[in-house]
């Protein structure tokens, strides 16, 4: 099957910022009146094909992107390399593991949908299974509508604590990564565009 073909989760963009009245650019915490609204429009979600979504600005796929730290309080960056599904991001430092999501049959809320996905995802990724994540963090949403890309996603963003042991670059055609200090990174040019923005606000 094609990346396109897939069948992923989305919320159309009027429903998600309740007609532009939540609309926001950047880091937005999920303990902000803003950010619990947007929570719970998530229960609207609705599974449509990727391929149809990538270029329509009215809805919004969800992303899982999850910022892990490890016992030295060092947090993983990884880079895109040229193997990656998403061309449009080769090249970038990242600082969230994650993708896009699909439906979960059977999940009792909206809160299950997204920590089965974003769990799926680390284990693919940075090989982080399930028991070794049980202290997942929802913090909040990243957006930003100033780019072609971000214009057609939100990141549910999620913060956990892992033993560096327990990670491994899963998809080594695809990232490549290291453990960085959070203090020693002064400079956001290299990394995507959500990356350097919770840089910035965390």
């Amino acid at each position: 099957m094609s990346k396109f073909d897939e069948q992923i989760i989305v919320v159309p963009r009027k429903t998600l910022f309740d007609n532009e009245k939540n609309a926001f650019n950047g880091f937005l915490s999920k303990n902000k009146l803003t950010g619990q609204n947007i929570f719970d429009a998530l229960k609207h979600y609705e599974v449509k094909r990727r391929g149809d979504m990538e270029e329509d600005p009215s809805y919004k796929q969800l992303i899982s992107y999850c910022l892990l730290e490890n016992e030295h309080g060092e947090i993983l960056v990884y880079e895109r390399l040229s193997g990656g599904g998403e061309e449009r991001l080769h090249g970038q430092s990242s600082i969230g593991v994650g993708g896009h999501m699909n439906d979960v049959p059977g999940a009792e809320s909206i809160n299950e949908v997204l920590r089965v996905n974003a769990q799926r995802e680390l284990e693919e990724e940075v090989g982080i299974q399930s028991q070794d994540s049980q202290n997942m963090d929802y913090i909040g949403f990243i957006n930003d509508d100033t780019n072609k890309v971000g214009e057609v996603h939100i990141g549910i963003v999620f913060k956990i604590t892992v033993n560096s042991n327990d990670v491994e670059a899963k998809e080594t055609d695809t990232l490549r990564i290291k453990w960085v200090e959070k203090g020693s990174i002064d400079a956001y040019d290299d990394f995507e565009t959500w990356s350097s923005l919770i840089l910035q606000a965390l």
